[in-house]
């Protein structure tokens, strides 16, 4: 159990009063081809990567995706908790952090698709990662490997940008 956390991930019991006030009314049963949206304002918030984590650790106990009968589908899951550790992480260190974390799963296509929003200008980019050892640059390099897309999102006249990526639900 990690000191800065009063429970260890998965046993915290009901979701934040956030998570549940965002989630759909309705809980679509995996693979039944309805929508599932969760939502996380981290505007202001701290500890926002392990915040994060959590709050897409519980979305994939409640969507079915943990616990993972197989280790094909727990890979799947731990490949979700590292883009969204990626993608929230780069919006602490090149966007001023970030404001919302969407997590959308959709039953029919079995594809989870991960959204940070921030109010940063840059263009995000996968860059040739750093010699071995150094630290940085890895990023959206490891986006770009485990996901089945990616992209960004900006909406005219307005300052930010969306950062979406697309993994495939287990099978």
């Amino acid at each position: 159990m990690s000191a800065t956390r009063p429970y260890s991930p998965g046993d915290r019991g009901p979701e934040p009063e956030a998570a549940v006030a965002d989630a759909p009314a309705h809980a679509a049963t995996p693979g039944s081809g309805g929508r599932q949206v969760r939502r996380l304002s981290l505007d202001g918030a701290s500890g926002v990567v392990p915040l994060s984590r959590d709050f897409t650790r519980e979305a994939l106990h409640a969507w079915g995706w943990l616990p993972a009968a197989t280790a094909d589908r727990r890979a799947a899951a731990e490949d979700v908790l590292l883009v969204v550790s990626e993608l929230v992480t780069n919006a602490c260190l090149h966007a001023e952090g970030p404001d919302e974390l969407w997590l959308s799963c959709d039953g029919g296509r079995k594809a989870l698709r991960i959204e940070v929003s921030d109010r940063g200008a840059g263009q995000p980019a996968p860059r040739t990662p750093h010699r071995a050892g150094r630290p940085g640059g890895h990023g959206m390099f490891i986006v770009q490997r485990l996901c089945l897309d990616w992209g960004v999102v900006r909406t005219p006249g307005e300052t930010g940008k969306t950062v979406w990526a697309e993994l495939e639900a287990p099978g």
